[in-house]
């Protein structure tokens, strides 16, 4: 393990694993965010049904999440540093294997499965490094690191779509899987701190009498064994059920919004080519909430599980607002508002899960949080999709999205206020100690 839990740099080379994730998070999720371009190639390609094909894309979202208690228990066992570039290799092997295309059950095992697996195991531990690295400044270097998502998907848009131009389908896919093998190049760079609370904790297991140096040197010179493993035993923690429950009912809502938002477009009569431009929009603000909430934060102004909670609100009432949009130009700002309370969300939701459940238990806590968010959205879309089809209105299901946004928040606001009762039973009991303690002292003077 390679995390400095206990004195963070907050600087210094830290800010060099950021870049590295910030071109992981581009290289992994961005690629899977645009790889809708592929859609129509491939469903003609087979000649197989839009549903049958889309099955592509779900494989890897599955995998990826799935993929996150298995990537979070190698970072324990191993480094960082390890995963992610066992991360790369299975995203490269899932796209170079994808140039094949021999048939659609082969797609699902290679760009569906191994690509899921390599976003995973790339994306998993680079977040988390990135965590162990900061203390004061983790929420502004998280929300840096997160921001490659939206950078890389901005250029791979049009990018992607000349290179299906230029090479086909097949090519395109080779040539992105080579791209992506500098994922393992960030992985070197994302270097193991000199010492871990592992390390710390068999140091201290370690530790003789200060006369015995002998002992202490023997010892010394041994290297530290590591204790711990994956910590499943998280979902009996309150907070962090509270945090899961969070995550899922927020889950259920944001993967609706981009789903329906083109088709709320075209029923409002707007062009193609406009259409195509609120997904620019989305992109550039989603960039520049995440950056701006990260130096908010960063200044402690604000608790960050109550700036989530504000965030989260903000969001639900974009959302609420955006159906009363008749025209490009109301949709375009309700899309723009929605887009940069998204990026405000998504650049500290990780910073509150580490103020959670401390960073000893992490690394456990990411990856059981990815599992656990995932039935959010898996169920979120259909739902939403059964609603609207009830309806026979787009609008429903945007209204379903900021509900449930709402509902999440209400979770956040039970779990900052079992936080502060703990802090305070805690005071509580510390007290008596303290006042006993003084009282021999207190003798004392009294006989001198």
């Amino acid at each position: 393990m390679q995390a400095k839990d206990s004195n963070p740099p907050d600087g210094g080379y830290g800010w060099v694993v950021v870049v590295s994730a910030f071109m992981v998070m581009g290289l992994t999720v961005a690629v899977l965010k645009t790889f809708g371009l592929f859609f129509v190639e491939i469903q003609q390609h087979f000649d197989e049904l839009a549903s049958t094909t889309s099955w592509i894309t779900s494989v890897t979202i599955a995998v990826f999440h799935l993929g996150a208690p298995v990537a979070s228990s190698l970072c324990v066992q191993y480094t960082h540093r390890t995963v992610v570039i066992t991360g790369g290799l299975l995203a490269f092997s899932g796209m170079a294997l994808g140039f094949f295309g021999l048939n659609m059950v082969w797609m699902y095992a290679t760009t569906g499965f191994l690509q899921g697996l390599g976003i995973s195991f790339s994306w998993t531990p680079a977040i988390s490094i990135v965590s162990h690295y900061f203390s004061k400044k983790r929420a502004l270097a998280n929300a840096i690191a997160s921001a490659g998502e939206c950078a890389f998907a901005f250029m791979f848009g049009p990018f992607f779509q000349w290179l299906i131009s230029q090479y086909g389908w097949k090519g395109a896919l080779l040539i992105i899987g080579g791209i992506q093998l500098n994922i393992c190049v960030c992985g070197v760079l994302m270097r193991p701190l000199a010492s871990s609370c592992l390390f710390e904790a068999s140091r201290c297991e370690t530790e003789t009498p200060p006369g015995n140096s002998e002992s202490r040197r023997d010892k010394e010179d041994k290297p530290p064994i590591m204790h711990k493993t994956f910590n499943w035993m998280l979902v009996r923690r309150p907070e962090f059920v509270l945090y899961a429950i969070f995550g899922i009912l927020a889950a259920m809502s944001f993967f609706v919004p981009p789903l329906f938002l083109v088709p709320l477009s075209y029923s409002l009569g707007i062009d193609e080519s406009w259409t195509a431009s609120l997904l620019s929009i989305l992109a550039m603000v989603d960039f520049g909430g995440r950056l701006l909430c990260g130096w908010y934060a960063n200044l402690r102004v604000t608790k960050t599980i109550h700036l989530l909670a504000m965030t989260i609100t903000l969001i639900s009432t974009s959302l609420m607002l955006l159906p009363l949009a008749n025209n490009y130009l109301s949709l375009a700002i309700l899309t723009g508002f929605y887009g940069f309370f998204f990026g405000t969300t998504v650049a500290i939701h990780i910073t509150v899960l580490a103020d959670v459940v401390g960073m000893p238990e992490f690394d456990s806590a990411l990856g059981l949080f990815m599992l656990i968010r995932s039935t959010g959205g898996f169920v979120g879309p259909p739902l939403a999709g059964l609603i609207v089809d009830m309806v026979a209105d787009y609008r429903a299901g945007f209204y379903m999205a900021g509900a449930t946004l709402v509902l999440s928040a209400g979770f956040l606001i039970i779990l900052d206020r079992l936080q502060q009762r703990k802090k305070r039973g805690s005071k509580i009991r510390t007290k008596p100690e303290k006042s006993a303690l003084s009282y021999p002292s207190l003798h004392i003077l009294k006989q001198q």
